[in-house]
């Protein structure tokens, strides 16, 4: 999938109300094309993120949008791309972040949350694994991607909110590798027609599928039913057990990670209300279905809790290296100080974009009353 990439911003700009200079014109409209083409239901969820937290969820998003679109479609070898995005990822954890506006935005993060550099390595893994066709034999197999790409993320997340305990960070990761096996239920037939499974092999295999035979020719039959049904079935697991994590957010972000939760979630039930047939049609919550479940999070937000410490299920073997990680992290992290007018420049930058895209969303709603 190709995807926007950011102009470099190479000119100064005008301060907050003043008028901007084309280069800056130019980051924030491609943030605002990244952004427009991203997950919808990561911005449903991310409304509900308190000010405080919001550009920074919108800026490690951005980084991990391009990153990925950089590895899965680049320009050069897969090797190549790694080795510029370490690069980039060198630079920004010595505060010298390159022109790219999502670089200058992660490196903000980075250096108001001392951000393990860990995490974001472990990303880059997860999208080498996408590239080089790396295959899933069996479901624990499977959670080492989903750790990869959604559990660091997750965890991430949780840092940037202010929970770093191994517990929260624990759950925070489990729910990113819940995530991702919704996903993979939702996209098998999209995965197949370019050639990627990721089903677990052995599951396919005892359901009586070849997998070779089934990606030549994909198609929706009973015994591939049962196998997408066994990875929700999956996937509910590991919400169940990370649900408890929210209780160890701020109470201000809870009902964000809720909302996730169970809009993600809600995509595997409107897989199985479609008849589980992910080859010919993609499940999409309907927009006032997601109103509905963004409801049910602003009222479950402060009622979740953490079960007790000796009855916590232990964490998902397949996440455990990144919690351990960011214990060496976050004893060792020094992060240098950005440049004071780098800094606002890019609180500035994603600050602008919030306003532009609520002013876009108050004009469609507008127009729409006037017809």
């Amino acid at each position: 999938m190709t995807q926007p990439t950011a102009t470099p911003a190479t000119t100064h700009e005008a301060p907050p109300g003043g008028a901007a200079v084309s280069d800056a014109d130019r980051d924030l409209q491609a943030c605002l094309a990244l952004m427009r083409t991203g997950s919808r239901s990561f911005f449903a969820a991310a409304r509900l993120l308190p000010a405080r937290v919001r550009p920074d969820a919108v800026a490690l998003y951005a980084f991990c949008r391009v990153a990925d679109d950089l590895v899965d479609d680049p320009p050069h070898s897969v090797d190549d791309s790694l080795a510029l995005l370490g690069r980039r990822l060198d630079a920004v954890y010595a505060g010298r972040p390159g022109d790219a506006v999502e670089d200058r935005a992660l490196a903000a993060v980075v250096q108001r949350h001392r951000l393990p550099r860990p995490l974001l390595d472990a990303l880059l893994d997860g999208f080498a694994w996408d590239a080089r066709g790396r295959q899933y034999e069996t479901v624990d197999d499977l959670h080492g991607y989903g750790a990869r790409v959604a559990g660091s993320v997750g965890a991430m997340m949780c840092w940037i909110m202010g929970a770093r305990s191994p517990v929260a960070l624990a759950r925070a990761c489990e729910m990113g590798v819940a995530m991702q096996l919704t996903n993979i239920a939702r996209d098998v037939g999209d995965d197949a027609r370019l050639g990627r499974l990721y089903l677990p092999r052995q599951w396919l295999r005892e359901a009586g599928l070849d997998p070779e035979a089934w990606l030549a020719a994909p198609a929706c039959t009973p015994p591939l039913q049962r196998v997408v049904e066994r990875l929700l079935v999956e996937a509910e697991r590991l919400y169940a057990q990370a649900t408890g994590g929210v209780a160890c957010l701020p109470r201000d972000c809870q009902a964000a990670i809720l909302a996730a939760r169970l809009i993600y979630a809600d995509i595997g039930a409107q897989l199985r209300r479609d008849g589980l047939d992910p080859v010919s049609r993609r499940a999409v919550v309907p927009a006032a279905r997601k109103l509905v479940l963004l409801t049910q999070a602003w009222w479950l937000a402060g009622r979740t809790r953490a079960p007790e410490a000796r009855h916590a299920p232990a964490p998902l073997p397949a996440i455990r290296y990144l919690i351990d990680h960011c214990d060496d992290a976050s004893a060792a992290a020094v992060v240098p100080a950005l440049a004071r007018p780098v800094r606002e420049r890019v609180v500035w930058m994603i600050e602008l974009f919030e306003r532009l895209e609520q002013q876009r969303l108050s004009e469609r709603l507008n127009g729409r009353g006037a017809r």
